[in-house]
């Protein structure tokens, strides 16, 4: 018995007191992943060999190595917080570009629009365009831009990609007769059986009411006209697009089962002149669709009046999925995809590089990232949002280990004092 070997053991226990007492310390830090103490013993080398009775030279500390075990998931309120339910980092970049990685999903947003955490690291993804398709590569997540006068750009009805523009669904009543007045006056209700109206926008978001009328004109055939009024300040504020009564917009006929027969889909065209906006907006070609409308003996009713534009706005809100898409909420009652949080993976996660303040950096040891969407595999697991993930840190594990370790610093001392003992009683021999 040497004193190395009580030597090396004390120093191995205070290596695994000092390990547990930082996991200890952090049992409440958002997104740590604990450490255990690993050993191994020491032998001396010799050209002929450890002999047939080898006997080491004590312990060493081989490695502190960190457990990537899931933690805890916390409900909070900030739909910025996310927690990684499964494998995978948040993968973080510096103002410098410098690439870092984390699980703790405590995020804000900073004066520019981007998500960043307590140290100023921002959220990478991918980007969506403008008109929310999100593509690679990745970007820092940036949710607005600050400088812009308007979040959301406006929609002109029938503008968008699928041009869909006015769907009406009515039904119109086959028991009524050819109104006493003629022609069609918009402004006389009796030369007109029915009509409703549905609020459109021209290409800067302008609101503008427009009208249907349904003039019955024969059996199972009905007239339909339309006129548009502007909001205040547009010149004029109320145009006749039946042209007093001689252009209609389309005839619907319909077969004696009460379906639409033909004169369904018909387009509206309005100049920006009778939008009130001489020169000042787009002219508006806008599809009209009747898909849907019946001639029944029952009253006029309307089943369903939409349209596809939309007044600007702005972002009032968001939230993220479990794929991690952040979708937007305007104030204009529109959503469109801001972008999207993509999670990074290693071969070798233990060997990632301990920044501290809940950082990684990778390293030779632990293999370049692997990049995928949250939830696409074991490797990424999906992102909760308004949740964090707790310290995986055992609290009753950590102090029984203490109480173990406390045990083998005993011992090992005690093993120095009994080598003490025996070089004194060498000492006194006579």
């Amino acid at each position: 018995m040497s004193f190395q070997q009580g030597l090396s053991g004390l120093n191995a226990s205070s290596k695994a007191l000092d390990t547990i007492g930082n996991n200890i310390a952090n049992s409440g830090t958002v997104g740590y992943k604990m450490s255990t103490t690993q050993f191994a013993d020491v032998f001396a080398a010799s050209l002929s060999g450890a002999g047939t009775a080898p006997i080491g030279l004590g312990a060493k500390v081989a490695t502190v190595a960190q457990q990537f075990t899931q933690g805890n998931i916390s409900v909070t309120s900030n739909p910025l917080d996310m927690a990684i339910n499964g494998g995978g980092f948040f993968r973080l970049q510096s103002a410098t570009g410098d690439v870092v990685y984390s699980r703790n999903g405590q995020f804000q947003l900073d004066q520019s629009g981007y998500i960043v955490n307590s140290s100023g690291y921002q959220l990478t993804g991918y980007a969506a365009d403008v008109n929310g398709t999100i593509n690679p590569p990745l970007v820092a997540l940036q949710l607005f831009d600050a400088s812009s006068s308007s979040d959301a750009a406006p929609q002109a009805t029938g503008a968008s990609a699928a041009a869909l523009g006015i769907s009406a669904s009515l039904n119109l009543d086959s028991r009524e007769g050819v109104p006493t007045g003629t022609p069609f006056n918009y402004a006389d209700a009796t030369t007109y059986n029915s009509s409703t109206a549905v609020t459109t926008y021209d290409s800067l978001g302008n609101p503008h009411i427009y009208s249907l009328y349904f003039v019955k004109n024969a059996t199972n055939s009905w007239e339909v006209y339309a006129t548009v009024s502007n909001p205040a300040g547009a010149t004029p504020t109320f145009t006749d697009l039946s042209a007093a009564g001689t252009v209609a917009l389309t005839t619907l006929t319909f077969n004696t089962d009460g379906s639409i027969n033909t004169g369904g889909a018909p387009t509206q065209a309005i100049t920006a002149a009778q939008l009130g906006y001489a020169g000042g907006v787009d002219p508006m070609t806008v599809p009209v669709s009747f898909a849907g409308t019946t001639q029944f003996g029952s009253l006029f009713t309307v089943n369903s009046l939409t349209q596809d534009g939309f007044a600007s706005g702005k972002l009032a809100g968001f939230s993220i999925g479990d794929d991690g898409v952040v979708l937007g909420k305007y104030t204009n009652g529109q959503s469109k995809n801001l972008g999207q949080v993509i999670l990074s993976s290693f071969r070798n996660a233990q060997g990632l590089q301990p920044l501290g303040n809940n950082l990684w950096a990778a390293s030779a040891t632990s293999g370049a990232e692997l990049n995928g969407e949250p939830g696409s595999s074991g490797q990424y697991g999906p992102v909760q949002s308004s949740a964090l993930e707790d310290s995986n840190v055992d609290l009753t594990a950590e102090l029984v280990s203490m109480i173990t370790q406390q045990r083998v610093y005993q011992a090992n001392a005690q093993t120095i004092k009994t080598q003490d003992q025996v070089l004194q009683t060498l000492v006194n021999l006579r």
